[in-house]
């Protein structure tokens, strides 16, 4: 019997590698999408994994679709980072970088800064619908497939998404 639990508890180890192997990096490029830090995008991908190892340990495993579920953890960081940061009333760094020309630079970090916050104030499967097409590259069949709809539905979701970005202040400047 021990041997079996033993080959057990390897197997699992062993999945969950392969599956942090297999989602680290886009876990990662999504959360760098939303946050501009690389520090914060590393820390944000192990609380994603460090959650759903809690989740296991606690014999809760998720259900459904496993990358969506990685992907809701990762969103909920970020959203949770912004919020924090919101309340402590950070604001743009005093002190940027010399650049060759800082206030255009000031101006588009503050407008990507924008968008990432319209972004996240979407409907899920409509944010997904963007970043997974416009962002990751992904053609509207996988992007359909992930998001469990059809070829068209996804294209409906991208559409409205889109719509309403663009009526946001943030599309309408850039």
């Amino acid at each position: 019997m021990k041997t079996k639990n033993r080959q057990k508890t390897k197997l699992d180890r062993q999945a969950i590698i392969d599956l942090y192997e297999s989602h680290n990096e886009a876990l990662y490029r999504y959360a760098y999408r939303f946050l501009s830090d690389q520090n914060l995008a590393e820390e944000c991908v192990s609380e994603v994994f460090a959650s759903f190892l809690q989740r296991i340990r606690e014999g809760k495993p998720p259900s459904g679709n496993l990358k969506a579920y990685l992907y809701r953890i990762a969103h909920n960081w970020i959203v949770d980072h912004y919020r924090k940061r919101k309340d402590e009333d950070l604001g743009v760094d005093p002190m940027p970088d010399p650049r060759p020309n800082p206030e255009k630079q000031v101006s588009n970090d503050e407008r990507q800064s924008q968008l990432r916050e319209a972004l996240l104030e979407l409907p899920e499967d409509q944010r997904l619908a963007v970043e997974l097409h416009i962002m990751e590259d992904w053609p509207h069949e996988k992007v359909a497939g992930f998001l469990g709809k059809s070829v068209e539905a996804s294209r409906a979701l991208q559409y409205r998404a889109l719509q309403t970005l663009r009526k946001s202040t943030v599309i309408s400047r850039m």
